[in-house]
């Protein structure tokens, strides 16, 4: 089985790892401007894993996709929409993309499925690889539980059956929708997450979870999906690695901002606050967490007393 992983960054680099561990014909792509990239292919290591001399890695987008049978995306959730424009002149058919990237498109609003399939003949496989898991944990021999999901139910068992190993359970998803979305704003709690810590409320946490998990759930029940998947691995099962590990890019940008201190790591959440409120609108639905983190982020108020006021809002009956 040839597999080709298009992103050479952190989490990408683990899939490539984990996946030629389960003995798969690996290829990393990585832009030949990339000077991760390149670091990447001269080492051989990126100091959290390092890879055996069968994994192959190419800086030719074409080359890259030549006879693989899967191809895993793990890129910066807001570069998808480039990277689909040059998938497109390129021959897809009969190959499965899996999405590994946690984010809704800012500008649009779209889910990235949406944005994929803009670009994928109709019968590519399609299908979303998300919940919890740090790079750090897994490579100390720590196990987790992650969903894989699709509109279409042999791509799942396909990659399910692909996938699987003693360090990954993979659940078989149910609503594609509700878990692309639960995925997606889980990083924006992260950030709000981050900024508890920062203003020492971080006591606060326990109900930033329930409250946050209760308003992804109403979101994505107007949406259309399944209000129970904000419960499940893909959003609230993921709280643990971005509410509280230190490996949380969204949970230390948070912290560093109230902090006034700069974050060199990309956040999706940041982006993605928008992409929540867009849709919250859309959909007529109040998102009071979202708001707060952008008018922290983007808005210049003061977070403690945002945050304060976010959690001391008016009486009224919990659920």
């Amino acid at each position: 089985m040839k597999i080709t992983v298009i992103g050479s960054g952190r989490w990408g680099s683990f899939i490539a790892w984990y996946l030629s561990g389960l003995e798969k014909d690996v290829t990393i792509y990585g832009r030949p401007t990339s000077e991760q990239f390149s670091k990447l292919r001269q080492t051989r290591t990126n100091g959290l894993v390092t890879f055996s001399d069968a994994v192959l890695f190419c800086d030719d987008l074409k080359q890259a996709l030549e006879g693989a049978e899967i191809v895993v995306i793990s890129i910066p959730s807001q570069s998808l929409r480039g990277l689909m424009q040059q998938l497109s002149q390129l021959s897809m058919a009969g190959k499965t993309v899996v999405l590994c990237m946690k984010g809704i498109e800012a500008s649009t609003g779209k889910r990235l499925t949406e944005v994929a399939e803009e670009f994928l003949p109709p019968e590519t496989g399609l299908a979303i690889w998300v919940g919890p898991g740090h790079v750090q944990d897994f490579t100390a021999g720590i196990p987790n539980c992650m969903v894989i999901d699709s509109s279409a139910k042999e791509t799942k068992q396909f990659l399910v059956e692909q996938f699987s190993g003693s360090l990954i359970r993979f659940y078989y998803g149910e609503d594609l929708l509700g878990n692309e979305v639960g995925a997606a704003s889980k990083n924006v709690i992260g950030i709000a997450a981050g900024m508890l810590d920062g203003l020492n409320k971080t006591a606060l946490k326990g109900a930033l979870m329930s409250r946050g998990t209760r308003e992804i759930a109403r979101l994505i029940k107007a949406m259309g999906g399944n209000e129970i998947s904000a419960y499940g691995l893909a959003h609230l099962g993921d709280y643990q690695a971005t509410v509280f590990s230190p490996y949380s890019h969204n949970r230390a940008f948070g912290e560093r901002f109230v902090k006034g201190e700069h974050y060199g790591e990309l956040a999706e959440g940041v982006a993605t606050t928008r992409a929540m409120l867009r849709l919250g609108e859309q959909y007529g639905v109040e998102l009071p967490i979202c708001q707060a983190v952008e008018a922290v982020i983007h808005g210049g108020q003061a977070a403690d007393k945002v945050l304060s006021d976010l959690f001391l809002r008016s009486q009224k009956a919990e659920f």
